[in-house]
């Protein structure tokens, strides 16, 4: 009698190794580096002989309060809200600067425009269209980058990121993520198309799509503008005027805290959904602190973020002028095309608390969220091409006083703002990290979605409860 040989299958081991898996608990990649490094530290300390006790070195030192339990989560909001001040308040100077310098020489282009008898409609298109859109995008976007890609490129040659990872891994290890997710979103801020970039350094294709479809909910500098006008207009006028800075300052802190809360809600919504799976190993090796370089630190900063970022928003941004021009200055029936659309959208805005002006104002501002306020500045005004008001005394009486703006409109306006989809550089920059229309499409949508649903429950409850 001959003995019958069972022959595995590949497909065999695979379920005989998930089932033992499933019995090792799920932390058992966790206990592996620590026997690992339990083993490591045990052989150091027979082949190592010190003469006196070991001291903590100068980096432990550091790690014990910057890694702490206890102040570790503190100091990296408050070194996170000192860039993100000085970057909003070194930003100003040079933004206004940039748009004087820019809009004089648009001036000066019209003249010689105007002189050589060149049509109305030409100059305008050209001038008060594509280059005033292209104007706003480059005055408002490059300072910003050009102070906050420095800063955090310091942090990160500084060797200090690795350990932003590391005080936010739990979070995000609840949330299905990944920890480096942390680094992902502080690059949002500056842009959120350099945020994308960004999760380039998460090894896992499922933890990196995640990182690249919620990243658009970190608040970008294109969308701080709207931010800080509505924050000074309606939070800080009901403050006195020595606090009134910082009820402002707090109210955009806040939205940035409420962008980092949906970001962990929609990670772990995805997590458990259409982007299910076992999380990935993360062994985090903290990094030696070390002198930055003056070079790599400019180089990293201006050239591969600041200015590669910056010429895909000119690339988007160039239609949106065009766009913006037409729609003010083509009338049918008396009323521009502009106009049209805003009434045709008014009774969704009105359903969300906002209005069709707003609406259209986010539509035509795909391509650069800088241009959200000019544009809807535009509309109320009734002018042809993108303007600004002096002070935020004059856009309080055109937005309060005569356009019936109130705290809901300014609440959901902020909401809106946070969640609604993409700007255009993002959604290519999406497209072109994942070579996907499928998460192309819902990296642009479903912030969208959301954005709607909140603003729709928020007005709601509002309205129901007689808040307004």
């Amino acid at each position: 009698m001959s003995d019958r040989v069972h022959t595995l299958t590949p497909q065999d081991v695979l379920v005989r190794a998930d089932a033992l898996q499933r019995k090792l608990g799920g932390r058992f990649r966790d206990k592996i580096v620590e026997s690992l490094y339990d083993e490591a530290e045990r052989i150091a300390r027979r082949a190592v002989h010190t003469r006196t006790d070991r001291h903590w070195d100068l980096d432990q030192r550091i790690d014990r309060l910057v890694t702490s339990p206890i102040f570790g989560m503190p100091l990296m909001l408050l070194i996170l809200a000192v860039i993100f001040w000085v970057t909003i308040t070194g930003a100003n100077y040079p933004s206004e600067l940039l748009a004087t310098g820019l809009f004089w020489f648009e001036a000066r282009a019209v003249e010689l425009f105007n002189a050589w008898g060149i049509p109305w409609w030409v100059t305008g298109f050209l001038w008060h269209g594509v280059y005033r859109g292209l104007a706003w995008v480059i005055s408002v976007m490059l300072p910003p980058m050009a102070i906050f890609f420095p800063m955090f490129t310091i942090l990160e040659d500084l060797g200090y990121l690795p350990r932003v990872a590391f005080n936010l891994d739990w979070l995000f290890k609840k949330a299905g993520a990944h920890g480096k997710q942390a680094l992902t979103m502080a690059m949002g801020f500056g842009c959120n198309a350099a945020g994308v970039i960004a999760t380039r350094t998460i090894d896992s294709p499922r933890e990196r799509l995640i990182a690249i479809l919620t990243n658009n909910f970190v608040p970008c500098n294109g969308r701080f503008p709207t931010l800080i006008m509505l924050a000074t207009i309606f939070v800080a006028a009901a403050f006195p005027p020595a606090f009134a800075s910082l009820a402002a300052a707090g109210a955009v802190v806040a939205v940035v805290l409420l962008g980092a809360l949906f970001t962990l809600l929609v990670s772990w919504g995805l997590s458990r959904t259409i982007l299910k799976g076992e999380a990935s190993a993360f062994t985090l090796e903290l990094p030696p602190y070390r002198r930055p370089s003056v070079m790599r630190i400019l180089y990293t900063s201006l050239i591969d973020r600041t200015l590669f970022v910056l010429w895909r928003a000119i690339i988007v941004a160039i239609p949106a002028g065009a766009v913006i021009w037409i729609l003010a200055n083509i009338s049918v029936g008396g009323a521009s095309l502009a106009q049209h659309t805003a009434d045709f959208l008014n009774p969704l805005g009105v359903a969300i608390g906002l209005d069709g002006v707003i609406l259209l104002a986010y539509v035509i501002a795909i391509p650069a969220n800088e241009i959200v306020v000019p544009t809807i500045l535009m509309m109320y005004l009734g002018t042809g091409m993108m303007i600004e008001l002096e002070g935020f005394e004059q856009i309080r009486a055109l937005l309060v006083d005569q356009h019936g703006w109130t705290l809901l409109t300014a609440v959901n306006l902020m909401l809106f703002s946070l969640l609604h989809n993409p700007c255009g550089t993002t959604i290519w920059t999406i497209w072109k990290e994942t070579r996907s229309r499928k998460w192309t499409l819902v990296g642009a949508l479903m912030p969208l979605g959301i954005g709607f649903l909140v603003t729709f429950l928020t007005a709601t409850a509002v309205r129901a409860f007689g808040w307004i």
